[in-house]
């Protein structure tokens, strides 16, 4: 009898402490379906079209440089700041690599790390203004935006610059070759899916089981599989698509190192918790030791370097740099970082979810346009799903300051 008043008390408690731990991180559960859902959408209303192999290709190639940026940005955001100038930083570092590539004759990969430190040594100039002077970090970048848009003119004087050398665009227009000789598929690149697959379950798994052994929290076991078999899915999907027509792009592989990267050194390292430390609480993270301004101004330069890299990227693609390259840009990458859980008053955010906020916008571009959506509309819309997005989180604060 006793044994059968203890089950349902102990279903009901499992029952409660699923249900607290989905309101604490609805956030990331939300982001996910919602990149699902609108794939799905899309996929219906284009007619299949979206998710066809050419077009799936495109969107990652589109959408690569945003990505990029998007991962320097979401530290930015969680240190409690915001760079407007990244748009025109990536339009200026590809017109100074068409400038030394196609006018001076400068081998691509001498140019290539002299734009990433002219990206990075931008970025340390404004973050030199931000954490040691103390100016705003919206001042200081809108300033940049300004001042290097102006530039990127005055660099290309008002005329486009190409061709770029043939080695150079392989880095946004070349593909992962197959030596296994695939007839239908490319079966290089599956396999790498497969393995890709694998390894973000061995090690989710590994890492479940290290926080159970150490007495931390754990998500429940029906979210924790249900969330990496629709990740395990999501990329055997993609490699399935990008196989079926020339392979893996050589940007996404770029993008993947910088994802798990990023990831490592924001959630596994001292430097990425002390930043969430820095955006969480300035004054109380300088009182426990951490230099706050050193913090502030290592975000600004990777993101000046990851601005150069996205520009070059861009560039790559569009093979000729134009005095246009980059305009907007800035609006698309916070609204990914936004719309992927970052919050606008510092101190939260994942690569994760910055990564899946990107795709979500990415995704409705590229939906929206094969539809047939003017340009006018896609702008109302893709600004009301960030305001959807920021008010979600303030009300998420609301609730837990009660």
């Amino acid at each position: 009898m006793s044994s059968q008043v203890v089950e349902p008390a102990a279903q009901a408690a499992t029952a409660g402490r699923a249900l607290t731990f989905l309101k604490a991180h609805l956030r990331e559960y939300g982001m996910l379906l919602s990149l699902v859902a609108i794939m799905a959408f899309f996929e219906y209303m284009t007619g299949g079209t979206l998710m066809e192999p050419l077009n799936v290709t495109n969107l990652i190639l589109q959408n690569s440089y945003i990505v990029i940026m998007a991962l320097g940005m979401l530290l930015v955001i969680v240190a409690g700041h915001i760079d407007l100038s990244v748009g025109s930083v990536c339009g200026f570092t590809g017109a100074l690599a068409a400038v030394l590539m196609v006018e001076h004759n400068v081998p691509w990969y001498l140019a290539t790390p002299i734009c990433l430190a002219a990206g990075a040594a931008i970025g340390a100039a404004q973050g030199w203004f931000v954490a040691y002077m103390r100016i705003p970090s919206f001042i200081v970048t809108l300033a940049g935006l300004l001042v290097f848009k102006g530039l990127a003119l005055l660099v290309l004087q008002g005329q486009s610059v190409g061709p770029f050398p043939s080695d150079f665009q392989l880095l946004s227009t070349g593909f992962l070759p197959d030596p296994l000789k695939g007839a239908s598929y490319r079966l290089s690149s599956l396999l790498l899916g497969v393995l890709a697959a694998g390894a973000l379950v061995f090690f989710k798994v590994r890492e479940r089981q290290q926080a159970a052994r150490h007495g931390m929290e754990v998500e429940p076991l029906p979210f924790f599989i249900g969330k990496n078999l629709v990740f395990a899915g999501l990329i055997l999907l993609l490699t399935t698509l990008l196989a079926a027509y020339r392979g893996l792009p050589n940007v996404l592989l770029v993008m993947a190192v910088l994802i798990v990267c990023y990831d490592f050194v924001s959630l596994r390292t001292t430097v990425g918790r002390r930043i969430y430390a820095l955006g969480g609480n300035e004054k109380a993270a300088r009182l426990s030791g951490i230099k706050t301004e050193r913090l502030a101004f290592l975000t600004f330069a990777n993101m000046g370097m990851l601005a150069a890299l996205a520009g070059l990227v861009f560039a790559a693609r569009l093979n000729t740099a134009t005095p246009k390259a980059g305009l907007g840009f800035e609006l698309d990458v916070i609204a990914a970082c936004f719309i992927g859980g970052a919050s606008a008053s510092g101190g939260v955010g994942r690569v994760f979810g910055a990564v899946v906020g990107a795709f979500i916008m990415g995704v409705m571009n590229n939906g929206m346009s094969i539809m047939g959506i003017g340009i006018d509309y896609q702008q109302v819309i893709k600004g009301l799903v960030l305001l959807a997005a920021v008010f979600v989180d303030v009300a998420n604060k609301g609730k837990r300051s009660l």
